[in-house]
C-alpha cells in the first residue's frame, strides 16, 4: 500500500504511516495571541474570560461542527457585557494563529522526503481551517487531513479515529498517531493506534527514531 515501510528496533511495532495533530504540534494556535491585545495589561481578566466565557469547552463545540452563529449567539446571551469580545473570537480568529512550529515541521519534511505516508487528524472548526490552509503550505504535504468540524465529531471520540482509519485506508496497528493532548493519545491507544504524546520536537525526534522512522538523530550537547 505504501512507498515506505519502516523497520523498527527489535520489540517495537513497525509502522507504515504517521498521523499528526496540528494545533500545538505543528501550528501555534492560541487565543491569547489576540486577547492579550484586547485586554491590554489585564491578564487576570483575559484568563477569566477564556476560562468562563469563550472557554475551551465552548470552543470544542465548534470543533465538533456547531456553527459560529449559534456559538456566538449563545455566549452573548449568557454574557452580554462581553458581546464585543465574544464576537472578536470569530471576527478576528486569524489573529490567534502564531507561526508554524518550525522544529516539528522540519521533522515532517524529513518524513515526507523519505516518502512516509503522512496524514493529519485535527480538532478544528470547518471554516476557520480554511484560513490555516492558506497560511501554512506544509498542510499540502498530507495525503489527507481529517477536520473534526467537517465530520461533526471530534477527538477523543473513538468514532473519529475509526473514520480516519477507514477513509485513509490505514491499519491501526501499523499507524503512528502524534498529539499533544493526553486524552487524545489515550483514546487513540484504546482504538489500537500506536500513540505518542507530543512534548517537544526534540523528544518527538527520539520517539520517531524508536519506531524506526527515518529522521535525523538527536545531537546531544557535549561538554
Amino acid at each position: 500500500m505504501n512507498a515506505y515501510r519502516s523497520h523498527a528496533k527489535t520489540g517495537v511495532v513497525p509502522v507504515d504511516a504517521a498521523v499528526f495533530d496540528l494545533g500545538g504540534v505543528l501550528i501555534d494556535w492560541n487565543p491569547r495571541h489576540l486577547y492579550r491585545r484586547l485586554f491590554g495589561g489585564d491578564v487576570e481578566g483575559m484568563e477569566r474570560f477564556l476560562a468562563d466565557v469563550c472557554s475551551p469547552a465552548w470552543n470544542a463545540h465548534q470543533d465538533a461542527g456547531r456553527s459560529w452563529d449559534e456559538a456566538i449567539a449563545e455566549a452573548v446571551a449568557a454574557h452580554p457585557e462581553h458581546a464585543d469580545l465574544i464576537r472578536a473570537f470569530r471576527e478576528r480568529w486569524a489573529e490567534m494563529l502564531g507561526g508554524a512550529l518550525t522544529d516539528t515541521v522540519e521533522i515532517l519534511a524529513e518524513l515526507r522526503d523519505h516518502q512516509v505516508p503522512l496524514f493529519a487528524l485535527t480538532n478544528w472548526a470547518r471554516d476557520t481551517f480554511l484560513i490555516a490552509q492558506e497560511r501554512y503550505p506544509f498542510l499540502q504535504w498530507f495525503k489527507q487531513v481529517i477536520v473534526s468540524g467537517r465530520e461533526g465529531m471530534a477527538k477523543p471520540s473513538p468514532a473519529i479515529f475509526h473514520l480516519m482509519l477507514e477513509r485513509c485506508g490505514l491499519s491501526a496497528g501499523s499507524t503512528l498517531f502524534i498529539d499533544d493532548s493526553i486524552r487524545n493519545v489515550e483514546a487513540a491507544s484504546r482504538v489500537g493506534l500506536n500513540a505518542l504524546l507530543y512534548r517537544n520536537a526534540r523528544q518527538l525526534r527520539r520517539d520517531l527514531a524508536g519506531f524506526g522512522l527515518p529522521v535525523w538523530p538527536v545531537v546531544e550537547n557535549r561538554p
